[in-house]
């Protein structure tokens, strides 16, 4: 491939936007020039910056490709801007506890990747004798949790389980992440007799669950000395736990999710299963202060979380919200909807970092979130100020049910670049399968 240049006069370089002309070829950026060369594509006033990076998202390849799979989700990845994804260990089947499953789910992304992949290990009672061999092979992370994950071949960990399991994860400092919820039998909210409503589900996981997580994984935390990374942070109430954390100085980072900050519990309308998650999506007043904690640094960065599944296990004809499937189908949406959902509370020079320098760093990738010489080709191209409404034609992951249908979104993506080459462009998909592993060496 040769030489590309672009131009724009809002280019991420340098931790803010300058006029410069980005000059590289398929596979890393090979020289910067901070004014518009002669043989550059002008790109006028939109952003150039780094491919977005989401650290959360399921793609459940494989044993569950019909809830979504690997060519689908990194398609749609591509269409909002995303250029790296890294998957979780659930809920492909077998789930990734044993470095054959590993291998396994390596097999089933072979030339299915649209964007770059990287993927996590799962911690479940048993396969701490498994974990090196996981993270020799590459993965990213370790991911556990410490209430019921809705499948049975993830079961929780215990306290014992998580003993055995984070001296190891600490020798290679990796990550341990967490699903912070530790159930109550206590809670008593009807919602049995109250299926269809949002706001007996809403009551059915308190704050009170996530804030005893997160206590304990802090603990936990200080006793190992492990790296402990709290995911889709979805209680205020816990803000302060992870704030007094990290002022002691534990190897502690957080996120939240696009939905947590762009949608609010009291607009949920009932059977509408669509807007489930677990934790829940929480109350406006809870909600603006996970907006906030961005910029004291509480919350490191914004994933999705993306959890999707099809109309029938989403129970989209019954409503019935204690049966359906508990996922955010959101994988296009983590830059237009964040930002819809930040831009009247932070700079747009704010807020780039939450979905690239600040993921990269987090699964220690020298080579993405930033736009350098020698660093990756991944760009997103877009217009932060241009909007557009989201419908069902518009979305490239399997099935085209998701809170954010009809949503009115600050964002337009003009062209995604991964590894040099445009991928998706003109609201659609130029060229397949040019992402690559992203493996821990």
């Amino acid at each position: 491939m040769s030489e590309r240049k672009i131009y724009s006069k809002r280019v991420w370089v340098e931790n803010k936007l300058q006029p410069a002309t980005i000059c590289f070829n398929k596979a890393h950026i090979n020289a910067i020039h901070f004014e518009k060369t002669n043989d550059a594509e002008d790109f006028g006033n939109v952003v150039i910056m780094p491919g977005v990076i989401d650290v959360h998202v399921h793609i459940n390849e494989p044993g569950r490709t019909e809830w979504e799979g690997f060519e689908t989700a990194t398609q749609a990845a591509a269409a909002g801007g995303t250029t790296t994804v890294i998957d979780m260990p659930l809920n492909a089947s077998p789930v990734t506890t044993t470095l054959q499953a590993f291998q396994e789910k390596l097999d089933s992304s072979v030339g299915k990747m649209n964007v770059n992949v990287g993927f996590y290990a799962g911690l479940i009672p048993g396969n701490t004798p498994h974990l090196e061999a996981l993270i020799q092979a590459g993965v990213i992370g370790v991911k556990c949790f410490l209430t019921h994950s809705g499948i049975n071949e993830f079961p929780n960990v215990t306290e014992k389980d998580l003993d055995e399991a984070m001296p190891i994860i600490a020798k290679y400092n990796l990550p341990l992440l967490a699903h912070c919820e530790l159930y109550d039998t206590e809670i008593d909210c009807d919602f049995e007799n109250n299926p269809t409503s949002y706001q007996h589900y809403l009551a059915s996981r308190p704050k009170k669950w996530e804030n005893d997580a997160i206590d304990l994984m802090i603990r936990m935390c200080r006793k190992h000395n492990c790296p402990v990374h709290i995911v889709h942070v979805a209680s205020a109430e816990a803000l302060i736990k992870i704030a007094t954390a990290k002022k002691e100085g534990l190897p502690i980072t957080a996120e939240t999710c696009t939905q947590y900050i762009y949608f609010n519990a009291e607009d949920i309308p009932d059977a509408s299963c669509i807007y489930k998650c677990a934790p829940p999506i929480r109350e406006k007043a809870n909600n603006d202060q996970l907006k906030n904690a961005f910029s004291t640094g509480v919350l490191d960065f914004i994933t999705t979380d993306h959890s999707p599944a099809p109309p029938s296990i989403k129970e989209m004809e019954t409503g019935n919200l204690k049966k359906a499937w508990g996922g955010i189908a959101g994988i296009q949406f983590l830059l237009n909807g964040s930002w819809t959902a930040l831009k009247n509370t932070m700079t747009l020079q704010q807020f780039i970092p939450l979905v690239t320098s600040k993921p990269a760093k987090f699964i220690k990738s020298d080579k993405k979130g930033s736009i350098a010489i020698g660093k990756d080709a991944d760009f997103v191209i877009w217009n932060p100020e241009k909007t557009s409404i989201v419908k069902e034609d518009d979305i490239l992951f399997r099935y085209k049910i998701s809170a954010y249908v009809n949503q009115n979104l600050s964002g337009v993506v003009t062209e995604t670049i991964v590894n040099g080459e445009t991928i998706y462009k003109n609201k659609s998909i130029q060229s397949k399968n040019k992402g690559q592993w992203l493996l821990q060496k």
